[in-house]
């Protein structure tokens, strides 16, 4: 082999590829992987599966005409990266020196060495963590994506929780199937873009809830959200919105954490792409993919298609590299 960064010689045995994190990104790069007979090791987070195996059904990724359970679909793509020859690891990445190569990934105690690594690790959602929102989230009422669940709530009274741009595209999103929309925020006026304010307040379907914050989703934990107990802030007043649906949408938090600053990312904590890619990084076979690097789409089929774009890079990365 032929590298410019410094070769480390270690009898640890060093991986064609680690991807760490198992969503349809990880996974999806696994399968392809794989398939290039590179025997990947895939490091399973504390979600194997990711954000949506917290979804009872997903009807909008193609080839499932009736939809599928997001655990189910998840479940799919890992005996199929498995069938391949993918090996799993339950196992956290703490920090990483990227440095070097082979590059080493630090898990706890003990580390690992890669010629190539795709992260995969997805965002997790803010959350507001009020009272039913946890017991109440997943399949049950309380989610933070509308493109994936609002068509679940046909004629029916939801609430949107929110003031950025997030939270206005979701309400604009979900008056194409709600009967009414209510968009709580804790201030008199919106974050969002003016345009994207303006297009919210004029909407007939959108109620505007200012100075307001959630207190409680009422409901059962096994049964599905009644309604969205809230308090003005400035009257002290409390009040029950008699809705179905509580979309959350204060922003997510990107999970890239132990791979800064090694890798470079924009003001969200979002990876930043080299120019002209989607998924490489500024580290030479360091592929990222999925809602890590993607703040804008954040939906299964596009980090699908991340993940086969990284796996496509890391093979001829490897293949150039090799000799």
């Amino acid at each position: 082999m032929s590298y410019f960064l410094p070769f480390i010689t270690m009898s640890t045995s060093v991986e064609n590829v680690v991807i760490v994190g198992t969503g349809c990104a990880g996974l999806t790069a696994a399968i392809y992987t794989a398939r290039a007979n590179l025997n990947p090791l895939v490091l399973e987070g504390p979600l194997p599966g990711g954000q949506l195996t917290t979804t009872s059904e997903v009807e909008n990724f193609p080839g499932f005409a009736h939809g599928v359970d997001g655990f189910q679909l998840t479940q799919n793509m890992r005996e199929q990266a498995t069938r391949f020859g993918t090996r799993f690891e339950q196992a956290l990445v703490t920090a990483v020196d990227f440095s070097v190569f082979p590059r080493r990934l630090q898990l706890g105690d003990r580390e690992i060495l890669a010629k190539a690594v795709i992260i995969a690790t997805g965002a997790s959602p803010r959350m507001t963590g009020i009272p039913g929102e946890k017991e109440l989230y997943g399949g049950k009422g309380v989610t933070t994506c509308a493109t994936c669940d609002g068509a679940f709530y046909r004629k029916m009274e939801v609430a949107v929780l929110g003031g950025g741009d997030s939270a206005a595209e979701e309400a604009l999103f979900l008056t194409r199937f709600a009967s009414k929309v209510y968009l709580v925020h804790r201030r008199d006026t919106l974050r969002a873009s003016k345009i994207m304010a303006d297009r919210a307040m004029a909407h007939e379907k959108i109620q505007m809830v200012w100075d307001t914050v959630p207190v409680e989703v009422l409901g059962v934990p096994e049964g599905a959200v009644s309604g969205l107990k809230v308090k003005n802030l400035k009257t002290g007043a409390e009040s029950v919105l008699p809705v179905k649906g509580v979309f959350v949408a204060i922003g997510h938090v990107p999970n890239t954490g132990p791979f800064v600053p090694a890798l470079e990312v924009d003001e969200g904590g979002y990876f930043k792409p080299s120019a002209g890619s989607q998924v490489q990084t500024r580290v030479p076979g360091i592929y990222v993919a999925g809602d890590c690097s993607d703040h804008v789409y954040r939906q299964a089929i596009t980090a699908a298609g991340m993940g086969c774009q990284a796996a496509i890079e890391a093979e001829r990365w490897l293949a150039e590299h090799e000799g």
